[in-house]
This record gives structure tokens, C-alpha cells and sequence, in this order.
């Protein structure tokens, strides 16, 4: 094998292994997104109880009532 030969070899698999890594580096970035997007998706379900909670308890103000007390636990 002749230095041109293992040169383009080199060259090649160099190629190959950039190519490896630009593909790890989309699935993260992809991964990076999904993540985000589940943790902005508990933040609104955790808004969306608060605000059920919210409308619960004017509805029972309108009603002249007092809601009942349920204790939740902390999460």
C-alpha cells in the first residue's frame, strides 16, 4: 500500500467518523428539545392545576359556600 493509499484510508475513514458524529450531535440537539419540551409541559400542567384550583374555589365563593379543605401533598 502505497502512502497516497493509506492517505485517502485516513482521509476516509476520518469522513466516516465526522459523519458519525454529526449524526450523535442531531440526535442530541433532538434529545436537548424533547427535554425542554417535557419540562415546559409539567410547568403547565402544574399551572393548569393551580388554575382548575383557582376556578374551583370562585365558583364556590359565587356560591355563597366554602370550598371543602382538602390537603394535597406537597410535590
Amino acid at each position: 500500500m502505497s502512502g497516497m493509499e493509506r492517505q485517502d484510508l485516513s482521509d476516509r475513514r476520518f469522513d466516516v467518523l465526522l459523519e458519525r458524529l454529526d449524526r450523535i450531535g442531531d440526535e442530541l440537539a433532538k434529545m436537548n428539545r424533547r427535554l425542554d419540551h417535557d419540562e415546559h409541559f409539567v410547568r403547565l400542567t402544574r399551572e393548569l392545576a393551580s388554575l382548575n384550583e383557582s376556578l374551583q374555589a370562585l365558583a364556590y365563593a359565587a356560591l355563597g359556600q366554602q370550598a371543602p379543605h382538602i390537603r394535597r401533598a406537597k410535590s
